[in-house]
């Protein structure tokens, strides 16, 4: 059902856990399958220098977390806003059309967190 970069993701998920002093930290769920995903960013002069997550739910949905975490340290807010569910769904190399949603948690996730982080920062939300 799943290929191997998903199941190397599930079973071996990167920035896996809860992060000491984060910047901001987000929770969001599923309303399609009831997974929650929990995002822990650290953030420095509007780049992201530290994710992790914590994530209840299907192998999809951890997979596409950790490949998430992966594909936004580092980078800019405005990089990580861009990021979308099909980005993480590509680099994952697909998943079953059932789990796409999976994916959306990530990406809500990423968006909530730095909205959260903007409001903070007296700043318009995107």
């Amino acid at each position: 059902m799943y290929n191997e970069t998903v199941m190397d993701h599930f079973e071996h998920p990167r920035n896996i856990g809860e992060m000491e002093d984060p910047t901001v930290v987000v929770e969001v769920g599923s309303g399609e399958c009831g997974d929650r995903t929990k995002l822990f960013l650290k953030i420095e002069d509007d780049v992201i220098v530290d994710v992790s997550f914590k994530t209840l739910g299907c192998a999809a949905a951890i997979a596409s977390s950790s490949m998430a975490t992966e594909m936004i340290k580092e980078k800019t807010l405005k990089e990580a806003w861009d990021l979308t569910n099909r980005d993480v769904v590509e680099a994952l190399g697909g998943l079953p059309e059932q789990k796409i949603h999976c994916s959306v948690l990530a990406e809500d996730a990423i968006r909530e967190a730095i909205n959260i982080y903007r409001k903070g920062q007296g700043f318009e939300p995107w």
